[in-house]
C-alpha cells in the first residue's frame, strides 16, 4: 500500500496526464480522427485509475 503523499502525487501525475490527453485528442481531431480517438481512450484509462487512487486515498 502507497503513502497518502504518494497517492496524491500519482493522483495529480494522472489527472494532467488525462488533461494533456483530450487537449491533444482536440488539437489532432480535424487532421486524424483515429489518433484522436486513440488519445481520448487513454485520458479515459487515465481517468479510470486516478478515480481508483482517490478511492484508495478516501479508505486510509
Amino acid at each position: 500500500m502507497k503513502t497518502i503523499e504518494e497517492l496524491k502525487t500519482r493522483i495529480k501525475e494522472l489527472s494532467k496526464l488525462a488533461v494533456d490527453l483530450r487537449q491533444k485528442a482536440s488539437e489532432v481531431y480535424l487532421t486524424n480522427q483515429e489518433q484522436a480517438k486513440q488519445f481520448r481512450q487513454q485520458a479515459r484509462e487515465a481517468s479510470k485509475r486516478c478515480q481508483v487512487l482517490i478511492q484508495e486515498l478516501k479508505r486510509q
